[in-house]
């Protein structure tokens, strides 16, 4: 009996492997980079008259209509995938896009990006708590412990005995944020095969620009435009450069990469990178804005982002039998948390 031929390692696959990874992390910090524009554009937008409502509308419209187009490919004459998930769409849109977006800017409009941003990053807490309160099951030590660890920061950030007081109405915006954002990693969580992510990110942002116009058609939502100069950094620039950057840069261009990010990382480390977004927003609010959080809020800050990555950490331990979530072939993931990053919100 002749010996079964030795299989020796392909260096070239493992090679192209690596490259691959490496390729995608780098596509994740850029998706992430681009996202943390969104709040320096939209707030050069809101200090020129722009209503937070106006600058959302303009923003989810502009996107809407670019990602049309490879929306329509990706579907490839499929439409009964629209008609079999118009409730994940809609509610995607309403609450993951429209909703999550108008209070983040009306955030931004009272309190530096930086902290409005980490007060929108508290929705992986808000999900522990929650889960604890629906399953009356306390959470394991990893995730309990970065629970307590990110709401130290959240005291920390809001820095209640500093000499510059944060706006409360402000706090709360920011904390209405992160409550959509978390309804939004429920609504994504749900294993889906049959909606193309880039589908869902186009039909979502298309419900969420039909709602905030239906609204300012009611008058429920204030609109105001303005075509003054805005100012970035050391620039003055006409409007439509931080429109065209707010739909392009931090809508288009962050979805797009987010998305191929997530397929080459998995949607477990892409979630990971995606938390450099609060460092990103935070340099270019202190380049185009001048703003930069007191010592003690980056202190908040960062442990806000440590007690999340701990939230993650422990959910990369839990048993999982089948193979990792984000991966070709894998199962429903076993977290609501597991597919948050497969379609990046837009904060």
């Amino acid at each position: 009996m002749s010996a079964a031929p030795h299989r020796t390692p392909n260096p070239g696959a493992q090679v192209t492997k690596r490259s691959f990874l490496a390729s995608g992390l780098g596509i994740a910090l850029f998706s992430s980079a681009v996202f943390g524009t969104s709040g320096s554009f939209a707030k050069a937008l809101l200090e020129t008259g722009w209503s937070p409502g106006a600058a959302v509308t303009a923003r989810l419209t502009g996107a809407a209509l670019i990602l049309a187009v490879p929306a329509v490919f990706a579907l490839r004459g499929r439409w009964h995938q629209l008609r079999n998930n118009w409730v994940t769409i809609v509610l995607f849109g309403l609450i993951g896009v429209a909703a999550c977006q108008l209070f983040y800017f009306n955030a931004v409009a009272r309190l530096s990006v930086g902290v409005a941003l980490l007060l929108e990053y508290l929705a992986p807490v808000i999900i522990v708590l929650w889960l604890w309160a629906a399953s009356r099951k306390r959470p394991r030590v990893l995730t309990f412990g970065g629970t307590l660890l990110s709401l130290a920061g959240l005291v920390l950030v809001l820095d209640l005995t500093g000499a510059v007081k944060v706006d409360v109405v402000g706090v709360l915006w920011g904390v209405a944020a992160a409550v959509c954002l978390a309804i939004y990693f429920f609504i994504t969580a749900k294993e889906n095969d049959s909606l193309p992510p880039i589908v869902l990110a186009s039909g979502g942002l298309l419900v969420g620009a039909a709602v905030m116009w239906l609204s300012a058609a009611t008058g429920l939502l204030p609109m105001a435009f303005s075509t003054a100069d805005t100012t970035l950094g050391p620039w003055v620039t006409p409007w439509w450069v931080s429109l065209s950057g707010l739909i392009i840069l931090a809508t288009v261009l962050a979805y797009v990469s987010g998305i191929i990010a997530a397929r080459a990382l998995g949607s477990k480390v892409a979630s990971f990178v995606s938390l450099t977004e609060v460092l990103f927003a935070v340099i270019w609010a202190w380049l185009l804005l001048g703003e930069l959080p007191a010592p003690i809020q980056l202190l908040g800050g960062a442990l806000i982002v440590g007690g999340v990555i701990l939230v993650r950490l422990d959910e990369l331990r839990a048993p999982v039998a089948e193979p990792a979530a984000g991966e070709v072939g894998a199962p429903k993931a076993a977290s609501p948390l597991e597919h948050a990053n497969d379609v990046e919100p837009v904060p």
